[in-house]
Parts: structure tokens; C-alpha cells; sequence
């Protein structure tokens, strides 16, 4: 069946950040990549003629990446976050729409890569046009849903309610947008990663290429470095790689506690057997986890993260933590282990056992890629899951 939807993200690639949102453009691109038409509109705040937000100036209207354009309407978007959330939801309702309605032709759906603004924002536009709305629930939004306004809580509750369908990456996001809204149509539909892109047959070359030793145990971190995903547990761990056969590399795009992290690491004398990585190009980060035995991620607060597919599509067992959707990616004790949040203690203990024992990390990287293959947890999948979703509304 073919089909035209009209996806709506505020979190896109672009090129101010080409990783904002990258999962996003993933599952977008595996929608046309199975011959959808995709009308992409990625709305971005008007930019201020001073100040670091200044250069939010330089996104274009339309921007084309190699499957679809992306178009860049503005809208008012009001600091501080939580004081002006609503504000700011309310700007994106009555200016994004009315572009939608001037750029495109009227799709068969609007699909929402988040709740709000994103799914919000295009309710009127959905009632109008008598439209199917899916929505996306990647985590960040429910989890943290109490922090919100009584405003801005009502117009996720409103959105949850009248969505055709409420797609949420794990169980236990299901799980708690079932319990904001009892009424809401939830369903599971997991992204994923594809394994043919992780060049893991090269790894031995990859490691001479890096001049690092064929028998030295690399552990990853990928995320932000911030203390959500815990990278104050993981600086409480670092001193006890000393001395040890163990390279750890620490890839992120931002936050906060990057600059603790490198002053621990220097304090520590570890900057042999550690290397920072600051806004890493993709294909370089793939090398990275080909070339992984241990893949460790020790957050707060999650969703089902990307991170850990990735990991999993390059055969690296997973150390995470008992939060969100992570214990439904890791099988604790087959493709990895699941520790407490926020147990350094424990985190230190698992991740130093597991680094001594090269056949386990071989073991578990394996079943961990064999887990994502017999989950379908890999872009083409996920692209079928929603076509499936949106076929059966259209034709409803």
C-alpha cells in the first residue's frame, strides 16, 4: 500500500548539531528507504540576534538530506523551559500548522516523533483534515512528566487521549503512559540498529590502525556527559582501571560534566588508558564499537536507548542499568548485566570482573547480537512495524 505521512520532529540532525534527534532521521529514512512518501518538518525556535542561541540563525528554512528535505518553520520558544513550556507549545500549534498548510498537500497522517510540542501542536491540524495523529514516546517527556506545568501536563493527557496511536519505544514507557492516561491506545514498536553497518570483521584492523594491543579490553560510553547518564558513577569507577589492560572511550556530543571528567582522568594519571571523544563522526563511532568488548552505560533515566542496540548489532556485551526500558534490551547475566543506578560500587565491581574475562565478553556480545536479530530490533522492522500501524488506520 502506498501512502503519504507528514512526520513532525522537533529533534533533527541539522547544522548546528548534526546528532540532534539522529534516531529520528533514522526512522524516517527506513519509511522512504520501503518507498513512503515522507513530508519532513523539523520547526526550530526563532534565534535572538545575540547570545549562544544567535547561531540557531544559520538553519535554513529547507535543508535536503539524501532521502527527503526538511523543512525548518520557526516558532516562539521561551526561556526558561520551565517556567514558559506552554508558551512555547502554544506558539508551535498556531505557527507550525499553518506552514504545514501552505507547503504541503494534505498527507494520509501526521506522525509525531513527540508528544509535545510535536503531537500537540498538530491536533487542530489532524481535526481538521480528519487525519489519523500517531505519536512517538521516547522517554524523556513521561518520565519526567510530574516536573511539568498543570498546563503542559493536560495538553500531553489531551494528546495521549485523541492519538490514533501512542508508539512508545518499551514496556515500561507503556507502562507509564498507561498510568497518565488510562484511555490511551499504547503499543510497543522498538527502534533498533542495523549490524551490517558496524564493520566488526575489521576489528583487528581497526585496533592496529588505533595502536592499541589485540589483547587490551576496550570498554565504550556513548552518551551525554551528564550526571543523568551517569557519568559521576562512572569517574568514581576510573581508578580502578589503573593498571589494568583496559582502554576506555568516553564519546559524547555535550553536557555538563565533561570537564570533571577530564580533570579525574588527568588527577588520576589515566590518560593512556582513556581517550574523550567530542562530537565523533558516525562512521568513526561505529570503528569504535566494532572494536568494543564491553559496552557500559550506568544512567538515571532512560527510554530503551539507541546505544545499547547499537552495541548489541556490533556483538559488545552491555552493562546498564535497572532503569526504563534497559533491562527489556540487556538479559542480565547472558548479553551483559543490569546493575542499580547509581551504585558506583556495584558498577565497579561488574565492570572490573567483566574486563577479566575475555571469553564471557565474546560470549555475551554474541547473544546480545543474536537477541536484537530474533527481536527484530533493527531499523527495517521498526519501518515495517509502523507501516503495518498506519495502514491499518488509513484504512479504517
Amino acid at each position: 500500500m502506498s501512502y503519504r505521512a507528514l512526520a513532525v520532529t522537533a529533534t533533527h540532525p541539522d547544522v548546528i548539531d548534526p546528532y540532534h534527534g539522529i534516531f529520528n532521521a533514522r526512522s524516517i529514512r527506513s519509511l522512504c528507504s520501503r518507498g513512503t512518501t515522507v513530508d519532513v518538518v523539523s520547526p526550530r525556535p526563532f534565534a535572538p540576534p545575540l547570545g549562544p542561541y544567535a547561531e540557531y540563525r544559520r538553519i535554513p528554512r529547507i535543508a535536503q538530506t539524501r532521502r527527503y528535505e526538511v523543512h525548518h518553520p520557526r516558532f516562539f520558544y521561551l526561556l526558561p523551559k520551565r517556567l514558559f513550556y506552554g508558551l512555547s507549545g502554544r506558539s508551535y500549534a498556531r505557527r507550525v500548522p499553518e506552514y504545514v498548510e501552505r507547503t504541503f498537500p494534505v498527507p494520509d497522517l501526521v506522525h509525531a516523533y513527540h508528544v509535545y510540542p510535536d503531537g500537540f501542536g498538530m491536533l487542530e491540524y489532524c481535526d481538521r483534515h480528519d487525519l489519523p495523529l500517531f505519536v512517538a514516546v521516547q522517554g524523556t517527556l513521561i518520565n519526567e512528566f510530574s516536573r511539568f506545568s498543570r498546563t503542559v501536563q493536560a495538553r500531553i493527557r489531551r494528546t495521549l487521549r485523541e492519538s490514533e496511536g501512542v508508539l512508545c519505544v518499551s514496556r515500561a514507557l507503556a507502562d507509564r503512559v498507561d498510568r497518565i492516561c488510562p484511555t490511551a491506545t499504547s503499543t510497543v514498536v522498538p527502534i533498533g540498529a542495523d549490524p551490517d553497518r558496524f564493520p566488526t570483521g575489521s576489528a583487528d584492523r581497526i585496533r592496529r590502525e588505533l595502536d592499541l594491543p589485540a589483547d587490551e579490553t576496550i570498554v565504550l560510553f556513548c552518551g551525554r556527559f551528564t550526571t543523568k547518564k551517569g557519568i559521576d558513577e562512572l569517574i568514581d569507577v576510573l581508578p580502578a582501571i589503573d593498571g589494568r589492560d583496559v582502554h576506555v572511550f568516553f564519546v559524547g556530543h555535550d553536557g555538563r560534566r565533561r570537564p570533571a571528567l577530564e580533570r579525574e582522568i588527568v588527577s588520576h594519571g589515566l590518560t593512556e588508558q582513556t581517550t574523550v571523544h567530542h562530537d565523533l563522526a558516525p562512521l568513526a563511532l561505529r570503528r569504535l564499537y566494532a572494536i568494543a568488548d564491553v559496552f557500559v552505560l550506568p544512567s538515571h533515566s532512560e527510554g530503551r536507548p539507541t546505544v545499547i542496540y547499537e552495541a548489541m548489532a556490533a556483538r559488545t556485551a552491555v552493562i546498564g542499568t535497572d532503569v526504563g526500558g534497559i533491562p527489556e534490551q540487556v538479559a542480565d547475566g547472558e548479553t551483559g548485566y543490569v546493575v542499580p543506578p547509581k551504585d558506583a560500587d556495584r558498577l565497579r565491581d561488574v565492570l572490573c570482573s567483566l574486563c577479566d574475562q575475555p571469553e564471557r565478553q565474546r560470549q555475551m556480545g554474541t547473544a546480545g547480537y543474536q537477541r536484537l536479530l530474533e527481536q527484530g530490533w533493527t531499523w527495517d522492522a521498526h519501518a515495517k512495524r509502523l507501516e503495518s500501524l498506519h495502514e491499518e488506520a488509513i484504512d479504517a
